[in-house]
Parts: C-alpha cells; sequence; structure tokens
C-alpha cells in the first residue's frame, strides 16, 4: 500500500535505547532491540492486524506504522489496565492522551485506531510546515517523534527525540514499524 507521507523503509533509525530494550529484559539495544519488542508484541497484534490494515488504507497511512505505534505505546494492549496507560492519562492501544485530546470509541476499535492515527498524520503536517526542506522521510520521522512529545519538541533532525520518552520514540517505532512491514502489516 502507498503511504503518501514516505516510505518507512527509507527511514533512518537507531532503534531503542537500552532505557527502551529493559522492558522486556533485553541485552541488546538499538534496531535489533525494537525488532525483537515488535517481535514479541506480535501475537497480539495479529489480533489487531485486520483492522489496522482498514484504518491505514481509509487514511493513506502505512499500516505498518500505525502498528509500531500501538507496539511502543500499548505492547499491543498488554500494557493497558482496563484500556488505560501512562498512569490513568492516555487510552486505547494508540494512547491518547486525554489531557490533549478527548478519546473516542473503544480501547481496541476501529474508531480508536482512527483517532490515533489522524493525530499522527496532524504530527506530520505540523512538521512538514515547520520544515518544508526537510525530505519526506525526515518529516514522516519527524512527525512520529511529535506523536509523543508535540511538534514544538521536534527542533533539529539529529535530535528530534531529544525529550521524548526514553529519549528514542520516533527511532523506536521506526525499527518496529520496518519489522511489522517485514512481517506482513
Amino acid at each position: 500500500m502507498a503511504c503518501i507521507y514516505g516510505d518507512i523503509m527509507k527511514v533512518d533509525t537507531t532503534g531503542a535505547s537500552e532505557k527502551t530494550a529493559r522492558q522486556d529484559n533485553l541485552t541488546v539495544q538499538g534496531v535489533d532491540a525494537s525488532h525483537k519488542l515488535a517481535e514479541h508484541d506480535l501475537a497480539r497484534m495479529r489480533k489487531y492486524r485486520d483492522l489496522i490494515v482498514k484504518v491505514g488504507q481509509s487514511h493513506q497511512m502505512d499500516p505498518a506504522v500505525i502498528s509500531g505505534i500501538i507496539s511502543r505505546e500499548s505492547r499491543a494492549g498488554a500494557a493497558l489496565k482496563e484500556g488505560w496507560g501512562d498512569h490513568g492519562n492516555a487510552f486505547g492501544l494508540m494512547q491518547i492522551d486525554k489531557r490533549f485530546h478527548k478519546p473516542m470509541g473503544e480501547w481496541d476499535s476501529e474508531q480508536h485506531v482512527s483517532q490515533g492515527t489522524l493525530i499522527l498524520i496532524d504530527s506530520i503536517n505540523k512538521i512538514k510546515r515547520k520544515f518544508p526542506d526537510w525530505p519526506k522521510e525526515h518529516q514522516f520521522k519527524g512527525g512520529i517523534s511529535a506523536y509523543n512529545a508535540g511538534d514544538k519538541n521536534v527542533r533539529t533532525y539529529e535530535h528530534m527525540d531529544v525529550g521524548t520518552t526514553g529519549d528514542d520514540y520516533s527511532s523506536d517505532v521506526v525499527a518496529r514499524a520496518q519489522w511489522y512491514k517485514e512481517n506482513g502489516f
């Protein structure tokens, strides 16, 4: 499926930080750790594959990127309690923060994943306006970083993850998304 925001396989990434890798007691970090984390979520993610693909097609967003965010944000639902995470501030598979958005739908519904995807697209578009000279794939990665920490946090391409959760958000999501892309998403 064509994604109008860029080709996730062409986005450079350093993957997960040591801190993020420790979630699953991994002894590796970087891209290898991101791939392992994505793989650990695969069985749960398969339950949502058709839903993710449908939402991706309707919004021209690569389903692998949606999957990468779902893996990072909620571990495909495993990190949630009654649909909530982040100390009760974030809702659903894509962890929509109630302090900034009104969560819609059930925590694992098409409506929820569509809302999260539209928030991602809005973040990408903000980065495109902020950095119009960046290549498409840099804007794409910047939008993924902004999904986590806001567009104001993205100041340079090289340091866009400073201030994101784990200081590795977009790099980890991109590496997970690349793994999902290679594994049927």
